[in-house]
């Protein structure tokens, strides 16, 4: 989805459209969650503090996030994903892999199937997506950020070094910015100039990870896309344009999902045991982080505390760090735990 927290806003409050907006805290040290595309013309970025926001764009119009809302709206987005293919990989509430070969084996023709998709997307919540398509996920989702927004871009058998040799090699999955950074000092600065460095060079230097650059830079990707198994927890992950490497805009951002996950154990009627962190770097390494509590708890200041705590452990280890991806979740889940036990 295109700027999709953004849009939302955009889409419900008429007199928002055309202008420069971002979804975020409105404190002192808050964060930017989203910015329309108005903003981005400003150089306004997911991550970026709200102070440093305004005194790029003075007129910016920042809003509250509305996650309740924003889960509605994707609910419509992946009921349409669903009417188009039955392997459906949901990586967030505005973005999926979707597996449409076997439609493609009987006939059907690809650009038809995603022009499809992209007007059931826009009848059924009045915005726009960007639809990339190829034969693996990797070359799908460089074409889905290939011209937002509202693109549509297919990356064929044969073009595909045509859309890949200029890009920077950042755009790689899997590469963050040390690697980026050494690649740099080698005068590897695009993914052509990577593909053509050879992949002796690049295990040399790299070791199984140059490998694995290599054969991303030929647009080799033999992942499948998977259906999501049914959840047994409950999580709110928010994914920034750019790398976070403030430790306090990081704690805001886990006390609004420790909001969001307790918001959700309420509507569902449970408690959770275990709260966990998720942190993701640049370069697409995950870690993961849980702490079992006394008790059963869906309190916001609970969750949050621990989430916190969670997060300024892992950081006494990591005195540098850069944070692409941030979750919260909570596990270990009851309806009805013993009321002595209760954290609130």
């Amino acid at each position: 989805m295109d700027a999709f927290y953004a849009s939302v806003e955009q889409l419900d409050r008429p007199e928002l459209r055309g202008k420069a907006v971002a979804v975020g805290g409105g404190h002192g040290r808050g964060v930017v969650a989203a910015a329309s595309y108005e903003a981005r013309q400003h150089g306004i970025h997911s991550a970026m503090p709200v102070a440093r926001a305004r005194r790029l764009c003075p007129d910016i119009v920042v809003v509250s996030a509305r996650f309740a809302r924003y889960r509605e709206v994707s609910a419509r987005v992946f009921e349409q994903c669903h009417s188009v293919s039955d392997c459906v990989e949901g990586l967030s509430l505005d973005e999926a892999y979707l597996d449409v070969s076997g439609r493609v084996n009987a006939g059907e023709s690809l650009a038809v199937i995603g022009r499809l998709l992209k007007q059931r997307i826009a009848e059924a919540t009045g915005l726009t997506a960007s639809v990339g398509m190829a034969h693996n996920k990797l070359l799908a989702k460089i074409a889905s950020d290939y011209d937002k927004p509202d693109g549509f871009v297919i990356i064929g058998t044969d073009s595909v070094q045509r859309y890949l040799d200029p890009l920077p090699v950042r755009r790689l999955w899997g590469i963050g910015p040390r690697t980026a950074e050494k690649l740099r000092s080698l005068d590897i600065l695009t993914v052509g100039q990577l593909r053509n460095a050879g992949s002796d060079l690049l295990e040399q230097l790299f070791g199984r990870h140059g490998r694995e650059m290599a054969l991303r830079a030929a647009g080799i990707d033999n992942r499948a896309v998977t259906s999501r198994r049914v959840r047994r927890s409950i999580s709110q992950e928010t994914t920034f344009e750019k790398d976070v490497h403030d430790l306090e805009a990081l704690r805001d951002v886990i006390r609004d999902q420790a909001g969001e996950v307790a918001g959700s154990l309420a509507r569902r009627g449970l408690y959770a045991r275990t709260i966990m962190l998720k942190l993701r770097s640049g370069g697409f390494s995950t870690i993961s982080r849980s702490r079992s509590l006394p008790g059963h708890t869906r309190s916001a200041a609970v969750i949050g505390r621990a989430a916190v705590d969670l997060l300024e452990s892992w950081a006494g280890w990591h005195r540098r760090f850069a944070i692409r991806l941030i979750g919260v979740g909570a596990s270990g889940l009851a309806s009805h735990p013993d009321e002595s036990e209760l954290l609130e």
